[in-house]
This record gives structure tokens, C-alpha cells and sequence, in this order.
């Protein structure tokens, strides 16, 4: 079985596993089978044991039931992660082996942006900067100044947004937190000196009540808008944010609320959704949008 076929399988048990019902040996074995994988019960043991080991996603066996759960302390948010990571493993490999069989698998693949490919290859070397806790040096490419700059680094935490990753960490030894997107980095060379990590911090935590990648110490607030019917939908299918929750629902409008602290990429969110979505709370904010929509008109004049 190829490593694309390894990771499917992982992620099958990871799905299957982390829902409220609880399955049974049995029941996951069918589960993966019936997405198009002959399975053995010693190879589901092998493969429950490994994402335990490597990945520290501890799967329990409920001895009283016969059935299987995602342990409390594997968080879901923990489970979604390591499943998006799997897929991007597991694409990888797919091109990764169809490339190698000649196939002309390129020819069939059209990505959104030859960009958002730049920078990746730096993925592997921050991952181990972060596990490992060493200093980096990097060079940065600032849109705003058309300048390169370059900076000592304490990484915490890789983070995708929009199909492109960025690193974020302490900068030149200081409090200051700062976000880089990779496609803008240059040098980067991973030091042999360590750092040490702050206390009872996770990086992640501040983007929590965030969209994006700008994060600040502002407070969060309660963020109320509408949408259309057809816009509801895809907006159910696909929140802007975790704390998304539907209030209401018409056949004219449906109407959401989101606690997280407005931001510059949660503006634009709604600006790109048009007509289809108005902010109504805070007022601050909706005003704000207002002002944004009224000037791009001033454009067209």
C-alpha cells in the first residue's frame, strides 16, 4: 500500500472515530472499505496504534461497549487539524507517485495560483524550527516599503489562510509578535541556537475569536448580519468563522451572529459577499463597511 493510501486510511479512523457515535471494531472496518479500501482487522489495529504513536490522537477502546472514541483531550479542533494536514500529505503524494509513473497527471491539474505554491518548500524546515525550538533567520519582503528586511525569529506557529501559509513568532528577541507570509521569505536558514518558549502559551489562541491573520488585543464583540436565502447556504455550508451560529430564518433572509473581534480580513469577507449580506451589529462596524462600499462606488462615477 502506498503512503497516500496509509494516509487515507488514518484519516478514514480519524472521521470515523470523532463523531458522538461510537463505532465498533467491526463498524470502522466497513467504514474504510466502503470508501474503496480492503482493510484486515490486524492492519486497522496496526493503523489505530500508529496514529497514536505518531501523531498523539489517542483513539480508546471502551472495553464495556466493544466500541471506539477520540479521547477528550484529543480535541476536535486537534482532529480537524491533523485531517487537513493528512489531505495535504496525501495530495502530495498522489502527484507525487503519478508524476514518477509517467503519467501526465500535470496536464489534468489546474491550481488557482502558480503564487500560493512559493514558499512551501520552506514548510518542512519550520516545522522542525518550531518542534525543536531554534532561532531563524530570515528575510522578508515588505509590500507596502517595495524593501527587504531581515529579522531573528522565536517560531511558534505555522498557519494557512487563503491557500498560502505563514509564520508566525517573536521577533529579534523582543515581546513583538509578527506574521510572514512564506511566499515573501528569502534565506531562511534554521540556527542551532534554541529559544525558550514562553509559559503556558499557545500561539493558536491568538486567532481564536479572529478571521485571518490579523490579530488584536481589541475586545471581542458580537458581529449580527443577513443573508440571502441562496447566500445562507453556502455561508451553513462553509462558515466565516468557527462562532458563526444561525438566529433566524425566513424565506427572504437568514440572519447570523458571530463573536470574534472585527478585522481588517473580516471586512472583507462581507465586501466581497456584496448585495448578498448586510451588517447590521455593532453599528461601528456596519457603518464602516458603508463607508468602504461608498467610496469604491465614488470609483465608478
Amino acid at each position: 500500500m502506498s503512503t497516500q493510501g496509509t494516509i487515507k486510511r488514518y484519516t478514514l479512523i480519524i472521521q470515523k472515530v470523532s463523531g458522538a457515535f461510537e463505532p465498533n471494531f467491526k463498524e470502522i472496518q466497513s467504514f474504510i472499505e466502503e470508501q474503496g479500501f480492503s482493510i484486515s482487522p490486524r492492519t486497522l489495529q496496526r493503523d489505530i496504534e500508529q496514529i497514536r504513536n505518531e501523531f498523539g490522537i489517542d483513539i480508546i477502546y471502551n472495553r464495556s461497549k466493544n466500541t471506539y472514541s477520540l479521547s477528550k483531550n484529543s480535541a476536535t479542533e486537534t482532529s480537524d487539524t491533523l485531517i487537513r494536514f493528512l489531505e495535504i500529505l496525501g495530495t502530495a503524494e498522489m502527484l507525487s507517485e503519478g508524476i514518477k509513473s509517467g503519467k501526465d497527471i500535470l496536464d489534468f491539474i489546474s491550481f488557482e495560483n502558480q503564487g500560493n505554491l512559493k514558499g512551501i518548500g520552506y514548510l518542512g524546515l519550520l516545522i522542525a524550527a518550531i518542534q525543536n525550538k531554534r532561532k531563524v533567520e530570515l528575510t522578508h519582503y515588505n509590500y507596502e516599503t517595495n524593501q527587504k528586511k531581515q529579522y531573528k525569529l522565536n517560531p511558534y506557529l505555522l498557519k494557512e489562510y487563503q491557500g498560502r501559509w505563514y509564520i508566525i513568532g517573536q521577533i529579534n528577541n523582543s515581546e513583538e509578535f509578527r506574521t510572514f507570509g512564506l511566499d515573501r521569505l528569502e534565506d531562511v536558514k534554521v540556527k542551532t541556537e534554541t529559544y525558550k518558549a514562553l509559559k503556558n502559551f499557545d500561539a493558536k489562541t491568538l486567532f481564536n475569536n479572529v478571521v485571518g491573520l490579523v490579530y488584536t488585543e481589541t475586545d471581542t464583540e458580537e458581529i449580527v448580519f443577513t443573508a440571502t436565502p441562496l447566500q445562507a447556504k453556502y455561508l451553513i455550508a462553509l462558515p466565516l468563522h468557527h462562532s458563526q451560529k444561525l438566529l433566524k430564518e425566513t424565506t427572504t433572509e437568514s440572519t447570523f451572529s458571530l463573536m470574534l473581534k472585527p478585522n481588517f480580513e473580516l471586512r472583507q469577507k462581507f465586501l466581497k459577499l456584496g448585495e448578498q449580506v448586510k451588517v447590521t451589529k455593532p453599528k461601528w462596524f456596519a457603518n464602516e463597511i458603508k463607508d468602504v462600499l461608498k467610496k469604491a462606488l465614488g470609483n465608478y462615477k
